[in-house]
């Protein structure tokens, strides 16, 4: 595999042959991609020597949910338009349908509804197909059971059948039973695969997913024993790349995992990529790269004969990062995963400066559920169990300091990965179907057709009632529509909010409780509603809110400024490509440069303890410049670089050309770059050394569980597994089990800590990936020492792409004025009092409410600025009680001199009712009511000017506080607010801050919440 990208594609021989089929299924959940993306997507497969498209989009209108349905001439048009296109590029068409939702097996009327749709793809030109029967009940009904002896063997006789009755085209199938997980009871015992291997027609393909779902490896082991139960190689249906199970993580890094030693051995690869089409660049072309291989270039070179011993080996990528083995020189049949990412990337990089609008806001293609997500649990290599101890050495001195973690027996650990992959704890709502085939360049939607398909269950926490915000869709004319009302249009464009909502790429979903074939349309509808425009980014899901548009639909063109103005410092490079691709990496590894993150942070937060040592030496000239002082302060100089990396990144993307490409990536580095920001926010805060030398006790998780939580914790783990295997107990009795188990493990997990057992089970590849979700988002935000703090990461991204970057950072002398200002002008309601104040008043209300924290306890402050100002601030006080007498003895009788007596203010015209009040509140502050035994005994205020719409501030800017509180031993926090301040109290509740109803006063509001 030569390093030359720009040099033409060598002949792929394994496909040219026909011997190998190579190249993409669209078989992801969530909304499809569109006729132009998949005609680009055919040229660039022709381009890199690649031969197949499997067209098998899970929620298309009319391939899984109504797949009776005909197509109508509109449709046909479209469809035909595909095939054509993909002929011309000399790329295999297979068309594919999904009928075993509800298919009646032995019901002549059914075969004949499956062979009529598929007759009348192939006069649109079509030659190949394709059935799937993934992610069904593998249940016959009573009128299938008494005709068939198996369920394998009624698949097998439909799809023999409709083999026949097409001209034995080339043909696909995908069973049931697709990976060695779901074989029952194993591979080479399933009745299934084996009724499959020796009853169905030899030149009909089987397609395999590998040991899991989602394989990181697959052997040659393991690719024999699937062939000999099937009596043909597999055609591997490849979901290495798939991410519609994780609105959190897109896959950028290169096909891996796979050596090409197993070309031989295959029918085929088919990648089932991202949901976003325009993520996939490095995906398809780094399996198009493999497939020209055959030699592995991650095995030892000296063991290969072909191989020159003496190629140099580099022991650091790129980045800095101790990795991999990549060699300096590779030949042409080589394959190394890090070295075709750069290929990939060069080549990659170009389509970013091409001109392509985009239609409509950003929002995330995958399905979505309108309730939070579980507590965030790393996912494979968080640094919380890969950097167990640390070490820092100098000439003179070596220290090590260790972060101790308990053990955990990985048995249990991998018990718990199978019962919570497996069953369900809720069942979300379905989604309106969507049409790819009506539009060139959009995806359509209508809500009027039901969706039959029962979404898959998802392992996620259950909001009360009252918790959740009003169920709408987001209406691309500018109105909203409740899930149960009616749109006030009929034909609307409008943005998917939820489709098939499945906790896996592929998973069981049960039997639709609607089925099209028996329940007929409404009289007055024609055979195919009409429906409305999608943009090419649809829904966000629960935290999506209505965007006021005009009523044609939404193009975003590249700015103006980016035509006329745009520098060369401000174009994206192969470093950044490179640092987005390992930030988003692959489902069980991140990137270098992501896990290098993760490992700075983790160490400049357990080594912190050196700034305290090195503040209490500081008037000893011989220790001032302590060499673990040095190198604590040089590794977070490193962290800071790498966020100023990130945020250059971020405005780099947000201006390029591309923007169709932008809005397929830029929520997700929008995102990743707040929660970096965060962490070094919070490392510029320990800085300062405000903490104490036992802040590990408080913020490394070390407390222990009880030894009934311990029993407990393991009758559920052992109960469950029973419960999975013997099938005489009720789906609902295992169902509790299992609710209860979940739960409890996040209980039990938060309270032990994360430990030694996580990395080893994890890192296995024994687990599928969604069992924990978040990627490397969410293994940075597990750093930050706010336990219950996920709600602080859940807000909406932006509708458009914005390269505006706030900045947290701990409170400095210079800031005060700007914090004074910020709390004037959002004193009142969050707006300010509109009344003029003489000059001797002007800071009257930033000296009531935000004055006391910034004079007693600067350290607890913490300020958000833009590009030119400080827009936000939150400070907090450890202990309230405390807080509170030393401004009765230090501030209140300052404030008293400073304002004149209150009958002065009475009488004077030229105050406001609101600024006599406030003045009243310093001469009335021994008289008020105080807080007793409040459990979140800290204090805070917090405030944000107008002008931030950015969701994500307030929440970064509080959880930077919390987490400066919880280095100092605080487990909770309150705010007192005035109960006709609606404004205020609706701003700390999306804070996640709820009423204390055990501390009244009156006329005020108790707010708090614990972390």
């Amino acid at each position: 595999m030569a390093d030359a990208p720009n040099l033409p594609i060598s002949e792929n021989l394994n496909t040219k042959n026909g011997n190998f089929i190579c190249g993409v299924v669209e078989g992801f959940y969530g909304r499809p991609w569109t006729t132009e993306q998949r005609k680009e997507l055919f040229q660039k497969m022709k381009k890199w020597g690649m031969d197949s498209y499997v067209y098998a989009p899970k929620d298309d209108y009319k391939h899984r949910a109504y797949w009776r349905e005909l197509y109508t001439v509109e449709e046909a048009e479209h469809l035909t338009s595909l095939i054509t296109a993909a002929r011309e590029q000399n790329i295999k068409f297979y068309y594919a349908l999904s009928p075993g939702l509800d298919i009646t097996y032995s019901n002549v009327k059914e075969i004949l509804a499956l062979k009529r749709k598929l007759e009348q793809v192939s006069q649109f030109g079509c030659d190949a197909f394709a059935l799937l029967f993934d992610d069904i009940e593998p249940e016959m009904s009573e009128a299938d059971k008494e005709v068939f002896q198996s369920f394998a063997h009624a698949q097998v006789s439909v799809t023999n059948d409709i083999y026949q009755h097409l001209g034995q085209p080339k043909f696909l199938l995908c069973p049931t039973q697709y990976c060695a997980t779901r074989a029952v009871p194993n591979v080479t015992n399933s009745e299934y695969l084996n009724t499959l291997g020796s009853k169905l027609a030899q030149e009909i393909e089987i397609m395999w997913t590998g040991p899991k779902v989602i394989s990181r490896v697959l052997t040659k082991e393991s690719i024999q024993e699937i062939t000999d139960v099937l009596r043909r190689p597999p055609v591997i249906w490849d979901n290495l790349h798939a991410n519609d199970y994780d609105q959190k993580r897109v896959f950028l890094g290169p096909y891996s995992g796979r050596s090409p030693d197993l070309i031989p051995k295959l029918r085929g690869v088919l990648t089932n990529p991202n949901c976003e089409y325009g993520a996939n660049f490095v995906a398809i072309h780094t399996l198009a790269q493999w497939s020209r291989c055959n030699v592995d270039g991650q095995r030892d070179l000296t063991l290969n004969d072909s191989v020159s011993a003496d190629i140099k080996l580099e022991t650091e990528t790129e980045d800095g990062m101790s990795g991999e083995d990549v060699p300096l020189t590779l030949s042409a049949n080589m394959y190394h995963p890090r070295q075709a990412l750069r290929n990939a990337i060069t080549e990659w990089l170009p389509e970013f400066s091409r001109h392509k609008n985009a239609w409509g806001p950003i929002a995330k293609p995958q399905p979505a559920v309108a309730i939070a997500p579980v507590p965030i649990i790393p996912s494979i290599n968080t640094c919380m169990s890969l950097t167990t101890s640390t070490t820092t050495t100098n000439t003179a001195t070596t220290s090590v300091m260790v972060a101790t973690t308990p053990v955990v027996n990985t048995t249990q650990l991998q018990a718990l990965a199978e019962v919570s992959a497996n069953e369900s704890l809720i069942n979300p709502l379905p989604g309106p179907v969507m049409n790819s085939l009506v539009s060139p360049t959009k995806v359509i939607c209508n809500e009027a057709i039901p969706n039959p398909i029962t979404p898959a269950p998802i392992p996620v926490k259950v909001i009360a009632e009252n918790e959740l915000p009003p169920p709408n869709i987001t209406i691309l004319n500018g109105s909203s529509k409740d899930l149960d009302g009616k749109a006030e249009n009929d034909k609307t464009d409008v943005s998917n909010e939820s489709s098939l909502s499945p906790s896996e790429p592929m998973d069981c979903n049960s039997t639709p409780n609607i089925s099209p074939a028996h329940n007929p349309k409404n009289a007055d509808s024609s055979d195919d509603v009409a429906m409305s425009e999608v943009s090419l980014s649809s829904g966000t899901g629960s935290a999506s809110s209505s965007l006021p548009l005009s009523d044609a639909m939404l193009v975003e063109n590249p700015p103006q400024e980016i035509e006329n103005e745009r520098k060369q410092s401000d174009q994206l490079t192969v470093e950044d490509l490179q640092l987005l691709c390992d930030l988003f990496y692959l489902p069980f590894e991140h990137g270098g440069q992501g896990l290098q993150i993760l490992q700075e942070f983790n160490w400049l937060k357990s080594n912190a303890q050196v700034v305290i040592n090195a503040n209490r030496a500081a008037e000893n000239t011989d220790c001032k410049n302590a060499p673990e002082a040095q190198e604590w302060r040089m590794r977070a100089e490193k962290m800071n670089e790498m966020t100023v990396g990130i945020n250059r990144l971020l405005q780099r993307l947000s201006m390029c050309n591309n923007r169709e490409l932008l809005h397929d990536l830029h929520s997700y580095a929008w995102d990743i770059r707040g929660v970096i920001s965060l962490l070094n926010s919070y490392i510029k805060w320990l800085a300062g050394g405000h903490f104490p030398s036992s802040m590990p006790s408080y913020t490394q998780g070390t407390y222990t569980c009880t030894h009934h939580q311990r029993v407990e914790f393991l009758f559920l783990v052992y109960f469950s597994c029973f419960c999975r295997y013997f099938s005489f107990l009720s789906s609902s009795t295992r169902r509790v089990f299992c609710r209860a188990l979940f739960f409890k493990c996040i209980v039990f997990f938060f309270t032990l800590g994360f430990s030694k057992g996580w990395k080893e089970t994890f890192m296995s590849g024994d687990q599928e990936p969604w069992v924990f979700r978040g990627g490397l988002t969410a293994d940075l935000q597990r750093l930050i020492p706010v336990d219950s703090g996920n709600d602080l990461f859940v807000y909406k991204a932006p509708d458009v792409p914005s390269c505006k970057v706030y900045t947290v950072r701990p409170y400095l002398a210079s800031d005060e004025d700007s914090v004074y200002s910020i709390c004037t002008r959002t004193c009142k309601d969050g707006l300010e009092d509109c009344h003029p104040y003489p000059e001797k008043y002007k800071h009257l209300h930033a000296d009531r409410i935000v004055g006391p924290y910034v004079a007693f306890h600067p350290e607890f402050c913490i300020v958000v600025q833009d590009e030119c100002e400080v827009v936000g601030y939150a400070c907090a006080a450890l202990d309230y009680k405390k807080f509170r007498v030393k401004q009765e003895l230090a501030w209140i009788p300052e404030m008293c001199a400073k304002y004149g007596k209150l009958e002065d203010a009475e009488n004077n015209s030229e105050l406001s009712k609101f600024a006599k009040e406030g003045i009243g509140y310093f001469h009335k502050f021994a008289d008020e009511p105080t807080l007793n035994n409040i459990s979140q005994s800290s204090s805070m205020v917090c405030s944000l000017l107008p002008s931030v719409l950015d969701q994500s501030v307030g929440k970064q800017l509080v959880t930077c506080l919390l987490a400066a509180l919880r280095a100092n031993g605080s487990f909770g926090v309150h705010v007192i607010v005035n109960a006709a301040d609606s404004y205020t109290h609706s701003f700390y509740g999306k804070l996640g801050f709820s009423e204390n109803t055990s501390q009244v006063i009156p006329g005020k509001i108790v707010m708090a919440r614990s972390f």
